[in-house]
């Protein structure tokens, strides 16, 4: 069932030379000379690369449905993270680097998105903030305030080691971005 690409929308999947790209702009163009065209920005979902592509108007594409299934990270071990499945309660065992990046801000019971098409796995999600426990950071001292401006390392209960200002002690919680790996705000001391 191939839609064209009159159906486009943003957030949209499609397959594209046997991989699954989401639809991150679409522009519809008609020259005053020649064939209407669609230019996009598409993101391949397993990688995030980002590549821009142009189709001719009226030109036909595989849509890709893509299933968000919740899992709930339990425990580490070794270089793979256990995660369970929260309708069946099977648990099945995750290479780290599957994961990628946020990895580091998973820890015991916290929920993640699997990404599936097809029965394949495309990707993992991890919630986009999170509020984690610093465990290990450098004294704060009497005079430092928030608008310093200045920052010191601080490692966080899960071993994931952010910038954080001056008045952060260690047992403060503290709010994380974990897109961009970046100190939001203090939660509570």
């Amino acid at each position: 069932m191939a839609i064209d690409t009159s159906d486009f929308k943003n957030g949209m999947a499609i397959l594209l030379d046997g991989e699954v790209f989401t639809i991150v702009e679409f522009q519809h163009v008609k020259p005053g000379k020649g064939g209407a065209f669609v230019r996009t920005r598409l993101k391949k979902v397993k990688t995030g690369q980002t590549i821009e592509k142009t189709f001719r108007a009226g030109e036909r594409v595989e849509p890709v449905f893509i299933e968000r299934v919740k899992k709930q990270f339990l425990y580490r071990q070794g270089d793979e993270l256990v995660l369970m499945d929260l309708d069946t309660y099977e648990q099945e065992p995750v290479e780290a680097s599957k994961i990628g990046e946020g990895a580091k801000y998973l820890k015991e019971d916290m929920e993640l998105t699997v990404l599936e098409a097809n029965g394949e796995v495309l990707g993992y999600e991890v919630p986009t903030f999170v509020e984690l426990e610093v465990v290990q950071t450098d004294p704060g001292y009497r005079g430092d305030t928030v608008s310093g401006g200045s920052t010191k390392p601080a490692t966080l209960e899960t071993g994931a080691v952010i910038q954080v200002p001056f008045h952060i002690n260690e047992g403060d919680v503290v709010k994380v971005d974990t897109r961009t790996d970046t100190y939001l705000e203090r939660v509570k001391k």
